[in-house]
């Protein structure tokens, strides 16, 4: 008898990802070739979906066991313990609504917050708006400051502008990171249509998102095609990424010291006008929502995604996706070339 136990150990190995306890191994003993041949593949582990590139296959190796809990359902790096733990993905969807309700009725709707609501906004107001967004990544006043006047720049205040340039920009750069979002599939809407109203109403569609990319997947539904601007801000992301953390950059050395001949003063003075301005504007002071908001997303998404980074850069982009804007621009510098 020990002989023979000792000759079927040898004749069926137990497979890597097999992990098993005494009395639930036991039925691997039995002396039947045949039942070894599905252990043989769990062994191997296969990658779900479609087959990767020789170039992808080759610059990572995924563990046995990673890829057979991370199969199904487009399943991201830190997609697990959210797939795992249905009632804490229940309660932080729940949550989510909760916040998008809150940021429409108090940011919208509502009297409470500082500046007029929606249903309430004065004329100065929607001026300003029409003035930033005709000084949209401040091409016009850097044209008009280099003696290029074939149109003029609004003149406004060089801290409102920044605040709205650096928000945009941050916004831009999100494009890349939600079209290789490995959970966009539970998203049954255009990607295009909704990057596209964030560029102009930010979180009140990246909230309701966030929320639905928790929803449980579609077994019976095919991934999703990728669409066209999807293509371009994916093969382009670097691209994308320079571009929007230049404008970032820009935006702060703009309220900081841009129009310098316009008596807007010094930094201290700037500073006092931050204060009175996100108080006394709404749209304003949304923005403060929007970047405490995106400081939050921007690290949850780069996170269920890391996958998608090259390996040689997965641990540099891990450590800083909680550096705002800086860690989303590291995500695209870094993302793998995609082949779909």
């Amino acid at each position: 008898m020990a002989m023979a136990a000792r000759t079927l150990a040898l004749a069926f190995p137990l497979p890597l990802c097999a992990v098993s306890s005494p009395r639930r191994a036991t039925p691997l003993a039995l002396p039947r070739r045949g039942a070894a041949r599905p252990l043989a593949s769990l062994a191997q582990c296969p990658a779900r979906g479609h087959s990767p590139s020789p170039r992808r296959a080759a610059g990572r190796a995924l563990a046995p066991c990673a890829a057979m809990r991370g199969s199904g359902g487009g399943g991201g790096g830190g997609e697990f313990a959210s797939d795992d733990g249905g009632g804490a993905r229940a309660l932080l969807r729940a949550t989510l609504w909760g916040a998008e309700a809150a940021y429409i009725l108090w940011l919208f709707l509502l009297p409470y917050a500082p500046g007029d609501p929606v249903w309430g906004i004065s004329q100065a107001t929607i001026s300003d708006l029409i003035g930033l967004s005709l000084n949209f990544f401040l091409i016009l006043p850097l044209l008009n400051s280099a003696g290029v006047h074939l149109l003029e720049s609004p003149v406004l205040h060089p801290v409102a502008e920044g605040l709205f340039n650096f928000v945009i920009a941050w916004t831009l750069l999100f494009a890349p990171l939600l079209f290789t979002d490995s959970r966009r599939d539970r998203f049954k809407g255009s990607l295009d249509l909704l990057w596209g109203f964030q560029m102009f109403l930010t979180n009140t569609f990246l909230i309701p998102y966030m929320a639905i990319r928790l929803n449980d997947p579609d077994k019976d539904k095919s991934p999703p095609q990728t669409s066209k601007l999807g293509s371009v801000m994916v093969r382009g992301a670097p691209i994308v990424g320079l571009t929007g953390g230049l404008v970032c950059i820009l935006s702060i050395a703009w309220a900081l010291f841009g129009r310098a001949d316009a008596s807007f003063g010094g930094i201290a003075e700037r500073w006092q006008y931050v204060q009175s301005y996100v108080f006394s504007e709404r749209f304003a002071y949304a923005f403060l929502w929007d970047i405490l908001l995106y400081s939050i997303f921007q690290p949850w998404l780069i996170a269920d995604n890391i996958q998608n980074v090259k390996a040689s850069a997965t641990e540099f982009v891990n450590s800083v996706r909680f550096l705002p804007v800086i860690g989303l621009v590291a995500y695209l510098f870094c993302l793998e070339d995609r082949d779909d």
